[in-house]
């Protein structure tokens, strides 16, 4: 039933209209005319109507009640985080395998629910685990009533805990842990008669800490973050050929890349019951060493290669006159055009690449630092000399002076969007391309993990809590990608940041109301509700009566 307004011979009235369907019509019953539509409202009656009725409804009364402030507002909640993530959290098998790792003991605490909080915390804001501590204090997260600080640090270092020298086999640059056993469980469970892990794409990071860095992994070394000031550890995450976190490494921060990737891929083969594998890894990864090493174990491999400063591509492999292959991948709301070719040479197959629109990009920087060459060179040439980007098309002409050297401008030209892999595979010249590229989906994962997971700061002080807590950054991309597979199945995209700032907005308010207590949701941005319905999850009604307690 409603109300409607219904116009005759020039005057308004009132009505109380049902509608009801008979057979395939939809049929309208006027239930009862109430008046001049002008009167009851001058009088007033209409208002003390809504009044009387509302009584009988206790929603329309909160949200009169709080409207006019006559409610008493106890406490505001976030429930959209958990309400999302508790539910991929059970689907993915992350809870049932917490729980049952964790069941084996007898803990005083809710271990699962202190992980969970913690991957909640680093998905949504992201730091310290006395931060998390503090941050839940806002949020409605079943079952975390009773957790204190020091839950959340036994948690970290339960997954962090070194396993028993007996179940050791594989060890290789670090010692295998329970977050290893938890991260092979969650792959099983995942895994059907269908699914292989044929293709791994793996990098590397370094995470500084703010304090030593626990007794092993906190070293000095190459620190891509820019600071050796400080201890760090390396920290390598391996993504399966669709792009779903399968492990992490974690390793002293003196290890040099081109020494850890050999080491990984035994530990996998072991740890995965694996045959065939196609390593995918960046130019860093690469010497001669690990490439004897890779093809002594007959395993594959597509690694890339640097051209500029390896002899043999730069001199021959890159003037190779084989014709390209094209190919065009349409990137909305454009197309890149790319190019590649195969040239085996000294026993060795190589893949050379180019991408056209970054060819044209380098050739316009190029094209630019040359008229501010030269523009420089008419004031004066001695500031020059310590510029690297100008440096290296400068030539001396003599004990004092600098010309433009435009022979390497045109020597520089052949490396414009080129980029050469080196692979043992027979893949076609573009698919290995395509697969090389997809390494960027690691590199946007590493990104995740340092800046919107915000891993660090890291202050705890022994390797177990270290290696926990930086787990939880894993368990926190998989529930990630797991969210972003499901709303691409509903043919939506959605913007990863509109999503947590949207279910971050997503409160409960706790309203109490003639001796009766209420909780009053708050209507869903459109980001949310698309993760809401992606997850499968019901939202709780607008307004809901709960028992004081």
């Amino acid at each position: 039933m409603y109300f409607r307004k219904k116009t005759s011979g020039g005057r308004a009235y009132l009505q109380i209209v049902e509608s009801r369907r008979d057979g395939g019509q939809v049929r309208q019953q006027v239930i009862a005319t109430l008046g001049r539509y002008e009167d009851l409202r001058e009088s007033g009656q209409l208002e003390r109507l809504l009044r009387s009725g509302a009584r009988f409804s206790c929603k329309a009364m909160v949200v009169d009640a709080v409207q006019d402030g006559s409610a008493t507002v106890s406490e505001v909640r976030r429930l959209g985080p958990a309400l999302v993530f508790e539910r991929l959290w059970e689907e993915t098998g992350c809870r049932a395998v917490i729980e049952e790792l964790a069941g084996k003991r007898k803990h005083e605490f809710a271990l699962e629910r202190a992980v969970f909080l913690t991957v909640l915390h680093r998905l949504f804001a992201g730091g310290s685990d006395r931060a998390a501590d503090r941050w839940r204090e806002d949020y409605q997260i079943d079952g975390v009533e009773g957790l204190d600080l020091h839950h959340l640090y036994r948690a970290m270092a339960w997954l962090g805990e070194e396993l028993p020298g007996d179940e050791q086999d594989g060890r290789t640059l670090a010692p295998r842990c329970l977050k290893d056993v938890m991260e092979e469980r969650l792959f099983a469970k995942r895994r059907d008669l269908f699914s292989k892990l044929d293709l791994v794409f793996m990098d590397t990071t370094s995470l500084y800490f703010e304090g030593a860095g626990g007794q092993t992994l906190g070293r000095h070394g190459f620190s891509k973050d820019h600071r050796p000031d400080l201890h760090q550890m390396i920290l390598a995450v391996l993504l399966d050929g669709d792009g779903r976190p399968v492990c992490t490494e974690m390793w002293p921060g003196n290890t040099a890349d081109t020494g850890s990737l050999v080491p990984v891929v035994d530990r996998l083969r072991k740890r995965f019951s694996i045959g065939r594998v196609c390593i995918v890894a960046d130019r860093g990864m690469i010497s001669a060493q690990t490439i004897a090493e890779l093809e002594a174990r007959g395993l594959f491999y597509i690694l890339g290669v640097r051209e500029r400063s390896d002899k043999l591509v730069r001199d021959l492999v890159l003037d190779d006159p084989a014709p390209f292959v094209p190919l065009t991948i349409t990137k909305r709301p454009k197309s890149v055009d790319y190019e590649a070719k195969a040239v085996t040479l000294a026993g060795r197959r190589y893949i050379v690449c180019r991408n056209h629109d970054e060819a044209k990009k380098d050739a316009a920087d190029r094209a630019a630092i040359l008229a501010a060459l030269e523009r420089q060179l008419k004031k004066g040439d001695k500031a020059l000399v310590g510029n690297t980007g100008y440096r290296r098309f400068l030539a001396s002409t003599s004990e004092d002076r600098f010309a433009v050297d435009y022979a390497k401008a045109e020597q520089d030209a052949k490396f414009d969007g080129v980029f050469v892999l080196r692979t043992n595979t027979d893949l076609a010249p573009l698919d290995a391309m395509l697969c090389y590229k997809q390494l960027t989906m690691v590199e946007q994962t590493f990104r995740t993990a340092k800046s919107l997971f915000a891993t660090r700061p890291i202050f705890h002080k022994v390797d177990e809590t270290i290696r926990g807590h930086v787990s939880c950054s894993f368990l926190a991309l998989v529930l990630k990608k797991e969210l972003e597979e499901r709303i691409a199945d509903l043919g939506r995209k959605g913007s990863w940041p509109d999503i947590i700032a949207d279910l971050d907005s997503l409160t409960e308010t706790k309203v109490e109301q003639d001796d009766k207590c209420f909780l009053m949701r708050s209507p869903p941005r459109p980001a949310a509700s698309l993760a809401l319905t992606a997850a499968g999850v019901a939202l709780p009604p607008t307004v809901r009566q709960v028992n004081q307690a």
